[in-house]
């Protein structure tokens, strides 16, 4: 009788745990649920309040944490598992791209190398460097010319992106998204960036580039210690950036900022672009990320 009793003390023990267990999990997801919507919300009136002219597009999109970092292992992580936040405004509105055009074009010459029509001389080492860290214009326009631009948009074609970047004797087009689509496969190692070594070669050039006034700038006043590689695009009154920004505690994300016009000159619009970049940041990984409503 008291080997029954006993078994059946175990068997409502273990029963309440798993319950127990189980009430805690369902609560865990409900608060991972109820997170992501709050930040999305503010996100998107965040964005929707700085687009709503049409002279700014905004693409976002969060990557998750960094394997073995701090944000990996926290009680949230799964708030920000890769795609759960992303979030775009006017963000298919056909925009100048100035020279963040030679994402793409980096694109293609991995892709050309990837099937043996392009590798790395002493020359296009250097020409690439340049075209990538100072946006010099000489190596980028030398390629554009050789491969045709024809070659060069149904290539982005193929790749989801927008396909009509280059443009025969007129300005390079894109839209914010479809960089985002583009960072994305680099980020991944997919596509045109499958070679591991080369990706990591345009990454570290990215994370070189000399014009820091944009996402840089507005990511490092967020959280000092982030780290941002990406790439800038101005002429005229536009001025754009776009990147790949990762947190002290291992989160990533990509930010693709478009913007134009306001009598913006030289590197004017950069101002804005970090403005931008720091609230974006601040609403998604902030403190009180995700903790109540606000309206823009």
């Amino acid at each position: 009788m008291a080997v029954i009793v006993l078994v059946a003390g175990l068997s409502y023990y273990f029963n309440k745990s798993y319950a127990s267990s189980g009430n805690d999990n369902a609560k865990t997801d409900q608060a991972i649920k109820k997170k992501q919507k709050i930040i999305k919300h503010n996100l998107t009136s965040y964005l929707n309040s700085v687009t709503k002219d049409g002279t700014t597009s905004v693409s976002f999109y969060n990557l998750g944490a960094t394997d073995g970092s701090d944000a990996a292992d926290g009680k949230y992580a799964k708030v920000y598992q890769k795609g759960s936040l992303e979030v775009e405004s006017n963000a298919h509105a056909v925009k100048t791209a100035a020279s963040t055009y030679k994402l793409y074009l980096a694109a293609y010459l991995m892709q050309q190398k990837l099937n043996g029509n392009f590798s790395w001389t002493t020359d296009n080492e250097e020409g690439f460097e340049k075209m990538i860290v100072n946006s010099e214009n000489d190596f980028a326009e030398e390629q554009i010319n050789n491969y045709g631009t024809e070659a060069l948009n149904t290539f982005g074609a193929n790749q989801g992106w927008y396909s009509a970047v280059f443009q025969a004797g007129e300005g390079t087009q894109t839209t914010s998204y479809s960089l985002q689509l583009l960072l994305e496969s680099l980020e991944n190692g997919t596509g045109a960036f499958q070679n591991k070594s080369d990706r990591t070669k345009i990454l570290n050039l990215m994370g070189k580039q000399i014009y820091r006034t944009g996402i840089p700038a507005g990511a490092t006043a967020s959280d000092a210690g982030t780290t941002v590689q990406d790439k800038v695009g101005f002429l005229d009154d536009v001025n754009n950036d776009a990147g790949i920004v990762t947190l002290p505690n291992g989160e990533k994300y990509i930010l693709v900022v478009l913007t134009n016009g306001h009598n913006q000159s030289g590197f004017s619009g950069f101002k804005k672009i970090a403005e931008i970049t720091q609230n974006v940041q601040k609403i998604v990984y902030g403190s009180d990320a995700g903790t109540k409503v606000v309206n823009y």
